[in-house]
């Protein structure tokens, strides 16, 4: 995983921190938007959070058998403290996950992720997530994503985020077409309070 977490973006680490700025640039509407249109669970669907942080994304999803991981031990303390009854939350590396679940899974979520890992760890994260889903599951993923003709300001600010590997549309669509033979991805800019750039990928086996 390449991702800065040194002077500034090391309190990012932090869960407060991290919700804090979530809260300011208006992530809660992104989600929200997120799960209404792209992820669109249904009540008692399972769903793996693959890099669940500290579990946001459950203030928009109905009653789902739910289950995170991720690698920074105080995201998944935070997520376990505010969502414990609704969930099972465990430390875990993407690139080390022994899930024991394997074809369990109706939805798998990798949310934020992707633009963390180099292209080889994102295609064993796709390996992961179809290994884990039933007959007819489905991936969805969210990331930052560079665009022709995007604003200076979505650029600058993309430039700069903690995952070092955002890419273009079609530089996501390669690697998820290596494992899932339907992709689809859709591009939004009005996701955030701030100008940026995210890409969904909708991926099925």
């Amino acid at each position: 995983m390449s991702q800065t977490t040194s002077g500034l973006r090391s309190v990012l680490s932090l869960p407060a921190s991290y919700s804090l700025l979530q809260r300011l640039v208006g992530a809660g509407r992104s989600r929200r938007i997120l799960c209404e249109s792209y992820i669109q669970a249904s009540v008692g669907e399972r769903v793996l959070d693959i890099g669940c942080g500290t579990a946001d994304i459950l203030d928009h999803l109905p009653a789902v058998d739910y289950s995170g991981f991720d690698l920074n031990p105080r995201y998944v303390a935070s997520a376990q403290r505010r969502f414990g009854s609704r969930g099972a939350f465990r430390c875990e590396d993407v690139g080390k996950a022994d899930l024991g679940l394997a074809g369990g899974f109706d939805l798998v979520l990798a949310l934020a992720i992707l633009h963390h890992l180099d292209d080889g760890e994102v295609v064993g994260l796709f390996e992961l997530a179809r290994g884990a889903m039933k007959p007819g599951g489905r991936l969805v993923t969210f990331d930052s994503c560079y665009v022709e003709g995007q604003s200076r300001a979505a650029r600058f600010l993309i430039d700069r985020d903690r995952g070092h590997n955002t890419r273009t549309e079609a530089g996501y669509r390669a690697l998820a077409e290596r494992v899932f033979p339907s992709v689809e991805s859709h591009v939004r800019h009005d996701l955030l309070n701030i100008p940026y750039t995210h890409i969904i990928l909708k991926c099925q086996a």
